[in-house]
């Protein structure tokens, strides 16, 4: 076990450092699910599995509250694995390592998995607890959250008996969430024919790092630098000056994170180099000016490679240059309904280059369908101009605010009581599952809360540890005042 184990509450700690023992990235799961089963086995407690593998732990209430209504614990089984380009971590055999950095738990080159493992660690406390008072209780926790919501489309009517849902994959202590984006995965594909390489050039790559990336959704409105569209940047503004032969673009790794780093293998005239690395030292000059109180970090710089077998031919290379340079990045447009709220936003994540094609993965967020469904015209007027193809999968709705929710009022009420002061009652501009779970279940009473949990889907992504306490004493207090059935 880990320093982590140490803090207080010691019992939502120690199953959190457990978590962090097992390898869970989106997809691959199984491993901390099958510890979860045998945990809750041996705690004699009824388990069940889904088709598409969500775990249901069911327990009973303490005696004397039978007559609550019955509540669903809910968190997400999986983490999003991003690590720095100098860590050496396999995510699918390597434990996450954390520590301990002040008032916070970090983790060493990577994320860290509180996202959503703090509040999966709650669930598990709860059902481990010998003395907490609660009327009847189920814990859902389901898969793939983070990479297509895998669990949460799958979920079926009949599986839940709960009237009240607490999930707990927020990441603001003091604000509790009655409402949250809906979105959409947009694909790019534009087909690249290839030559050889003219005479007399080298080859460089481009690279642009140290940028703080973080989460698509909840980092969006912070005016982070997204590394793809600083790269697409560059190569549309100089690519014909310098003579620039493009054989390959890489950048991000998630469609969902903002992306930190990403790189261009080019060729040019050899008598060009100079005046390349010039234009490129210039460029972060120009960024540290627009960004710098943001992006502390910024680092762009040239590196000889071998030279390639081949580059893109010129007009396909320009095709793809126009692309990204006029792709729609960031916060399309914010709430007129909640001051301070992203009502639409695209996140330009992943760029991927194969033999015969350029590959740009995006996320499109929005509290309402127009919003979403604007963007997907933004981006399919784009790729028609290009000559690409453009796909959209994966869409989720959001979660409609309910102004009159009993839980909502239930948070408020008890947060206050503890407090002395009443918690943000937000929307976030993110997806949480809550979306998808009320087309299996309607009716049922949602709200979502937790811990505060700085740079998700980034390695600088913390939790601080007080807040980890006061998420703990509010969930207790929820479920020993959950009001009687009706």
């Amino acid at each position: 076990m880990s320093e982590i184990s140490q803090l207080s509450p010691q019992v939502v700690w120690q199953f959190f450092d457990q978590i962090c023992s097992i390898p869970h990235p989106s997809k691959h799961e199984e491993a901390l699910a099958q510890h979860i089963i045998t945990f809750a086995e041996g705690e004699g407690l009824e388990v069940r599995r889904d088709n598409v593998g969500n775990v249901f732990i069911k327990k009973p209430a303490t005696p004397g509250m039978e007559n609550r209504k019955g509540v669903v614990l809910q968190a997400h089984i999986d983490m999003v694995p991003q690590k720095n380009e100098d860590t050496d971590h396999d995510f699918l055999t390597d434990p996450i390592q954390p520590y301990i950095d002040g008032e916070w738990v970090t983790a060493k080159g990577t994320t860290l998995g509180a996202d959503n493992g703090m509040g999966m660690a709650a669930c598990l406390a709860v059902l481990a607890s010998k003395d907490i008072e609660h009327g009847p209780l189920e814990v859902l926790l389901t898969i793939d959250e983070e990479a297509g919501m895998t669990g949460a489309f799958g979920l079926d009517k009949g599986w839940l008996e709960g009237e009240i849902l607490l999930n707990t994959d927020s990441e603001q202590e003091g604000e509790v969430y009655m409402g949250c984006a809906g979105g959409v995965d947009g694909a790019l594909t534009l087909t690249v024919n290839r030559e050889s390489v003219p005479a007399d050039h080298q080859a460089l790559k481009l690279v642009v790092k140290g940028l703080k990336g973080g989460h698509s959704g909840c980092d969006i409105h912070t005016g982070r630098g997204n590394a793809n569209k600083i790269l697409g940047r560059f190569l549309f503004g100089h690519a014909q000056e310098l003579g620039l032969r493009l054989h390959a673009v890489n950048g991000g790794s998630l469609r969902n994170a903002i992306p930190r780093e990403a790189n261009a293998v080019v060729t040019l005239p050899a008598a060009n180099v100079d005046k390349l690395n010039e234009l490129f030292a210039h460029y972060q000059e120009l960024l540290v000016a627009e960004l710098g109180r943001v992006e502390t970090g910024i680092n762009l710089f040239t590196q000889p490679v071998e030279l390639p077998s081949d580059v893109i031919v010129e007009a396909d290379q320009q095709r793809f240059t126009n692309l990204l340079n006029a792709c729609p990045n960031g916060v399309i447009r914010m709430s007129d309904d909640i001051e301070g709220v992203v009502e639409t936003s695209l996140n330009v994540g992943v760029i991927t280059t194969d033999a015969d094609k350029i590959t740009v993965l995006c996320l499109i967020r929005s509290l309402i369908d127009s919003g979403r469904s604007n963007v997907e015209g933004m981006l399919s007027a784009v790729a028609a101009l290009a000559g690409a193809e453009c796909a959209f999968s994966g869409a989720y709705p959001g979660w409609k605010p309910d102004a009159d929710s009993e839980v909502m009022h239930l948070f408020r009420d008890t947060y206050e009581a503890i407090y002395g002061k009443k918690p943000n009652i937000m929307v976030i501009h993110a997806g949480l599952e809550c979306g998808l779970f009320k087309k299996p279940y309607p009716e049922m009473d949602m709200i979502s809360f937790g811990p505060t949990i700085k740079f998700p889907h980034s390695p600088d992504e913390k939790v601080n540890i007080e807040t980890v306490g006061l998420f703990w004493d509010q969930m207790q207090a929820i479920l020993k005042n959950i009001p009687v059935k009706q």
